[in-house]
């Protein structure tokens, strides 16, 4: 195996060195390319997406150090004994791909997909090959857990493929969130979405308890439609900016400032969301057109970042609420020893919701308010396998003690962190973790496959519809 994780490092680190938003750039440029899109449109394509997703993490990098300053007034005022620091995903994703298993991962995930499209078992080409880290890390976890390379590895395919799965699955609702017709091929295999079989649960338990909440039910278009500003986006964000300034007890100069920065971030995120879609034009067109004359009507569908569904206010909203939830959560939660700094803004938490509930708002906070102890608890029981693992690779923040620990609040998939771990102390035969690692793998696969029925009976409503409008 020692090989083949040399290969692996030798094909794609040249490529991976180049950073996410020109390693994409370049991926869709040449996909456009082979789909016999003209140059000049495919390399626009390319560049634009580039510039979107610089865009977009440039927002959020702004709005989560904002937000990491007044959560840390809000320690020093209270004196919480919350010790972990909450560092984001960027050092995470540094981290990660410091470790060579991460390109042995990433060759592999790139064979399994290619095998499953020759298979007809997925629709799905995944482009967004930067994001394998959040797989990647899964398997390292695993590894420092206890696991050896080729169990860890055989975790990393399973739940790989239940990734590219799920991006088909949820395509059509992607069609409907973005007021797109079929021929739109963006989709995701992005970690966050797969807590939606948990999420489809609570969703479900709301259709047999709860309809009647859905009547009070609104999003900030239709709210800011109806009461002119006061809904609208760059609102909402002031006053999530007051209320956690006041909060962390915050001159009013640096409330102000906190609410105006909140307000700029929730608007650029709506316009940066655009990008995606003008991005994915000219590949669009071409696979349409390949499609049409070489695939007997069979459709592909491009797997990129999350960020184009990054226009639909409901994301926002939803973070913007379950902010002052999870830092209240965080601090009454047993067993939690992480502070929400830098994932205070819950990116891995709401593209998820807005998928399965369809951008019902009450459903999304309701649900991320339930389901946000995981991502903390997940957090909590990484940090020493983050910590050892940033200082061996010498990518520890700066600016934080040598003795602190680190992690991150809303890290994508924290079932996918407890299967690691509990596959990893198994594995070094711990026999109470063996239990733990069957029961909880059988759950999880039961689950998914729950939840892949419930979304096929969703597609054919949606291809009804379809049918019944052409």
């Amino acid at each position: 195996m020692n090989a083949i994780v040399d290969l692996a490092n030798q094909i794609f680190q040249p490529i991976i060195n180049l950073g996410a938003a020109s390693l994409m750039s370049i991926i869709l440029t040449i996909l456009a390319l082979c789909f016999k899109v003209k140059f000049s449109k495919a390399l626009e394509g390319g560049l634009k997406l580039g510039i979107a997703l610089t865009g977009i993490g440039a927002i959020i990098n702004i709005l989560s150090t904002a937000f990491s300053g007044a959560m840390t007034d809000f320690v020093a005022r209270t004196g919480l004994e919350l010790t972990i620091t909450d560092v984001g995903w960027a050092p995470l994703a540094t981290i990660t791909w410091g470790s060579p298993f991460t390109l042995y991962f990433l060759l592999v995930m790139v064979i399994i997909n290619l095998i499953m499209l020759a298979m007809k078992k997925t629709n799905t080409l995944d482009v967004d090959i930067f994001d394998i880290w959040h797989l990647s890390i899964v398997g390292l976890f695993a590894i420092w857990s206890g696991a050896n390379l080729f169990i860890a590895t055989v975790l990393v395919v399973f739940i790989g493929v239940l990734k590219i799965l799920n991006s088909d699955l949820m395509k059509p609702t992607f069609n409907d969130l973005l007021g797109a017709g079929p021929e739109n091929p963006m989709t995701t295999t992005h970690m966050n979405f797969m807590m939606n079989p948990i999420i489809m649960v609570f969703d479900k338990i709301f259709d047999l308890l709860f309809p009647w909440l859905d009547k009070y039910d609104f999003d900030a278009a239709r709210l800011n439609a109806k009461i002119g500003f006061w809904g609208s986006k760059f609102a909402i964000g002031i006053y999530l900016g007051i209320f956690v300034g006041l909060l962390a007890g915050q001159t009013p100069s640096e409330i102000v400032s906190l609410a105006f920065v909140a307000a700029v971030c929730l608007e650029l995120f709506s316009l940066i969301g655009s990008w995606f879609i003008a991005a994915v034009e000219p590949l669009s067109q071409g696979i349409t057109d390949f499609a049409s004359s070489r695939l007997a009507g069979r459709t592909l569908n491009i797997g990129l970042d999350w960020p184009f569904l990054a226009g639909r206010a409901e994301i926002w909203a939803a973070a913007n609420v379950l902010a002052p939830i999870m830092l209240l959560e965080s601090i009454i939660l047993p067993g939690n020893k992480l502070l929400p700094l830098a994932g205070i803004i819950a990116m891995g938490v709401t593209p998820a919701l807005l998928v399965v509930t369809r951008g019902k708002l009450i459903r999304m906070i309701v649900i991320g308010a339930i389901e946000l102890p995981l991502f903390l608890w997940s957090g909590t029981i990484m940090a020493p396998f983050i910590t050892e693992t940033a200082m061996k690779v010498g990518a520890f923040p700066e600016g934080i003690e040598a003795s602190a620990m680190i992690s991150h609040t809303t890290m994508e998939g924290p079932i996918e962190k407890f299967l690691a771990f509990f596959l990893g102390k198994a594995a070094a035969g711990e026999g109470t973790f063996m239990i733990l690692a069957i029961g909880s793998l059988v759950v999880y696969t039961l689950l998914f496959f729950w939840y892949r029925g419930e979304m096929k009976k969703r597609n054919q409503v949606y291809l009804e519809a379809e049918t019944t409008n052409r």
